[in-house]
């Protein structure tokens, strides 16, 4: 008898027209996510990845998130494909019975997690500059005059899945830091100006050659660009503090990836773009050792060196990304004196 997983992915198949049930020869569960059920699906003449949204998130808080965000990630990747074709997955449809959808599955010589990449401390092939380049004129094309927005009035999902599992719950666990916190909630649940990601994480990006392709965007919503922006860094800061010889790199690539995203900013002032993610940046950053979804590989000390970096530039923000990595950079070389 075939596993729920497997009969799902043949009932997908199906209802998409890819091909009969009986066409699936394999189903083989993906890891690295806790929000869905992702698996490769081999048919006769190709292979595919099926993605179905989970209503119990895979992490040890309780954290509920609801099934219909796959419809959102479906959404935003259709964009991606309409935007920047060569920098994007090919789809095969979605199902609204099932929650899941199937796209491309992306191997072979070429194809690489920028995950792995970081934490393999491979040599830097300039991956946060084609990110932000990509992630730029999303938000930029989706902040003009026209846009279809219809697909993304989703800000009460995006507090479930993220304002709520990252700032409410680390500021119930820090509560001498809630003043400066609760305002950055209500900035992100307020703002409605460019189509937000919501995952941009190099767990998430895979590269094919030089071409990033962003997949995951199980949040998608029309928000604030700092989210997504703070979000990506936070993950460079992170494996700067769990990588000693790699922190140089990945502090500088802070500054290369606002090189050249801050051009494209056309929506609002550059400059107090900046100021918030500066303010957001280390709230994300304590989230990911004191929220509902900790990074996994750091250890205690990482953890607690995340603390003293973070908590005072939440207190105390400054209002440029130089000042923030100095700043960074100066506390990390004390810590580890």
């Amino acid at each position: 008898m075939p596993t729920e997983l497997e009969q799902r992915c043949r009932d997908l198949v199906a209802e998409l027209g890819l091909g009969a049930a009986e066409d699936v020869s394999d189903v083989r569960p993906l890891t690295g996510g806790v929000a869905s059920d992702i698996a490769m699906v081999a048919l006769p003449a190709q292979k595919i990845c099926v993605k179905f949204a989970l209503a119990k998130l895979r992490v040890a808080a309780d954290w509920q998130a609801p099934v219909h965000r796959n419809a959102a990630e479906y959404a935003w990747l259709k964009v991606a494909a309409e935007l920047l074709p060569d920098s994007s997955v090919k789809l095969f449809g979605r199902s609204e019975k099932e929650h899941g959808f199937a796209m491309e599955f992306l191997d072979g010589e070429g194809v690489y997690l920028w995950k792995e990449a970081l934490l393999e401390e491979a040599p830097d092939r300039g991956e946060a500059t084609r990110v932000a380049d990509m992630l730029g004129q999303v938000h930029q094309a989706s902040a003009a005059e026209g846009f279809d927005t219809s697909a993304f009035q989703n800000r009460d999902d995006f507090r479930a899945l993220r304002i709520e599992p990252y700032l409410s719950f680390t500021a119930k666990s820090h509560p001498d830091l809630a003043g400066q916190i609760k305002p950055l909630e209500d900035m992100l649940y307020e703002s409605s100006i460019v189509l937000v990601h919501g995952d941009v994480s190099p767990k998430n990006i895979l590269f094919r050659g030089d071409v990033p392709l962003v997949l995951d965007a199980e949040c998608a919503t029309m928000g604030d660009a700092s989210f997504d922006v703070s979000f990506c860094l936070n993950h460079l800061i992170l494996k700067a503090v769990h990588l000693p010889g790699s922190t140089d790199s990945l502090l500088g690539q802070v500054g290369q990836f606002w090189s050249a995203y801050a051009p494209q900013i056309a929506w609002e002032d550059p400059v107090a773009l900046e100021a918030k993610v500066c303010r957001l940046l280390p709230a994300l950053m304590l989230a990911r050792v004191d929220g509902k979804s900790p990074v996994e590989y750091l250890d205690e000390t990482e953890r607690e060196a995340v603390r003293r970096l973070s908590i005072p530039l939440i207190k105390s923000p400054v209002s440029d990304l130089d000042t923030l990595v100095e700043t960074l950079a100066n506390v990390l070389k004390d810590i580890r004196s």
